[in-house]
């Protein structure tokens, strides 16, 4: 999963170097909040300039962006709960023998850092190895997880799909021995419920199988040496046309131009259960033993992902590779349909929005003696989807309140400060969010401009008038309505207008 924001035109760069010439720079309004994104710096450039540069491919998160991010990454995280997973974290830093040889052509990606005493040390690339490792070093066989951090990675960067160096995952993982396809259904469950619960319009969840795709491979004659980098061709699919990845096939990984058709008549096919049977009933593949568990194992997922209602957004499509070298059975991506937006005047296009699959051989790397953990697992893809809620909250015009501050304290005349800071610590006792301006004698006008420019529902009135009848004036900033309410009752009052 990658990051993206609103910006127009972004620098391209090689995956190498952090230091590029600017070809444009944004300009930001001062004051506005809005936040640029990182191109990366000009060598020719001052010290002073170049420290007001950000890396390329990272961001700022003003705080409307953050409130933004915040209620996102709560839907997710309450959907992992929902499913009963806990949290785990592990440190950003690993060591880099435990990160190579994971990830196939993106291992060229890693954040490799220097030598600073004796260990080779790497950013983490993604949540999964370092989960694997974790359950390798703590001899743990039996485990559902969710992790939500950032991750780093030396791509190019492409902003107004979301695709950053540092970005946030959100993972759920499900680690253990148990019976066939059941705890994937799950993982594709989830990613149906929390793509259906933040309304980001159609998608459909493809799925395939690396057994299935192994076989594909073998009985189209390709060497089972070449099966991983035909495997990482294919996964190019989504991208470019057959014609491009037969292309590379020849010309690249050497396989022969008819293994290359005979895999161009397979993988360009999916369905759904009737795929499947087809596939049984073929009289190639039927008789490769790792296609056939693939597909029996395929049509027990179906099965059970009939039973959750949500085969109508699944599609058992064979190009489907994922690029990753640990997966060892099901593999899915769930990718955004086109999208349209009455304020935009084009879709926004953000491609796949969540990843998984089974990686059952990857626990066994990090043990002494190999042992295996089965593991499948899912990646919702953050900063997609946070690019796409971002533009659609930009094109509203709405506005997001970046505080959750319930009432403001405030007084109408002179000399009232004391006033105000006992009330306003009485509210904070009793857990209210509460503010209040920090001058001494401020005008009320401007007290009650501050509500209605933060979105503070309530304002509690103190002035010499209610100090001496023992009452506070509660109003409600948006009708505009007062009561006088008895200082002993002042909080209950509060609690039960700010009752959802």
């Amino acid at each position: 999963a990658g990051n993206r924001g609103p910006l127009s035109r972004q620098v391209r760069a090689a995956a190498g170097g952090e230091r590029v010439s600017v070809l444009k720079t944004p300009k930001v309004k001062a004051g506005s909040g809005a936040a640029p994104v990182g191109t990366g710096c000009s060598p020719a450039l001052s010290p002073l300039t170049a420290a007001l540069c950000l890396g390329q491919g990272t961001r700022d998160h003003p705080p409307a962006q953050a409130a933004l991010r915040d209620r996102l990454l709560s839907a997710v995280v309450s959907c992992f709960k929902r499913h009963g997973a806990a949290a785990i974290d592990t440190p950003v830093l690993e060591l880099r023998e435990t990160l190579m040889g994971k990830y196939g052509e993106d291992t060229k990606l890693i954040y490799e850092l220097q030598d600073q005493g004796g260990e080779l040390l790497a950013l983490r690339y993604d949540l999964t190895v370092p989960f694997a490792r974790y359950l390798a070093m703590n001899k743990i066989t039996n485990m559902k997880r969710y992790h939500v951090a950032k991750v780093y990675r030396r791509d190019n960067p492409a902003t107004t799909r979301g695709r950053y160096r540092e970005f946030y995952q959100c993972d759920f993982d499900i680690a253990g021995q148990f019976d066939p396809m059941i705890p994937d259904a799950e993982c594709l469950k989830i990613v149906h419920e929390i793509l259906s619960d933040l309304q980001l319009g159609d998608f459909v969840i493809k799925v395939n199988d690396r057994r299935i795709l192994n076989g594909v491979f073998a009985v189209c004659g390709v060497p089972e040496n070449k099966f991983i980098p035909a495997c990482s061709t294919v996964d190019k699919l989504d991208k470019v046309p057959w014609e491009e990845v037969r292309s590379e096939m020849v010309g690249e990984k050497g396989l022969s131009p008819e293994a290359a058709d005979r895999i161009g008549e397979y993988v360009q096919l999916h369905g759904g259960l009737d795929l499947i049977e087809q596939l049984l009933q073929d009289p190639k593949l039927s008789q490769n033993k790792l296609a056939k568990e693939g597909l029996e194992d395929m049509k027990l997922l179906f099965e059970y992902l009939t039973l959750f209602g949500i085969t109508g957004k699944i599609s058992f499509d064979l190009s489907l590779a994922r690029g990753l070298d640990y997966y060892t059975g099901v593999i899915f991506e769930a990718v955004l349909l086109h999208q349209e937006n009455e304020h935009v005047e084009e879709p926004v296009s953000v491609g796949s929005v969540a990843g998984g699959g089974r990686y059952d051989g990857l626990v066994g790397m990090f043990d002494p003696k190999g042992r295996k953990v089965p593991c499948v697992g899912v990646s919702i893809g953050i900063e997609r989807i946070f690019s796409i809620l971002e533009q659609r909250l930009e094109a509203s015009g709405e506005k997001l309140r970046t505080t959750e501050t319930q009432v403001l304290v405030a007084t109408p005349q002179k000399h009232l400060l004391a006033a105000r800071l006992k009330l306003i610590s009485e509210l904070w006792d009793a857990g209210i969010k509460a503010e209040m301006l920090y001058k001494k004698d401020p005008k009320l006008l401007k007290q009650l401009q501050y509500c209605e420019d933060t979105g503070i529902p309530l304002a509690a009135i103190v002035g010499e008038q209610e100090l001496a009848d023992g009452v506070v004036k509660l109003r409600d900033v948006a009708t505009r309505e007062e009561v006088d309410i008895p200082r002993e009752k002042l909080v209950d009052e509060i609690r039960r207008r700010l009752e959802p």
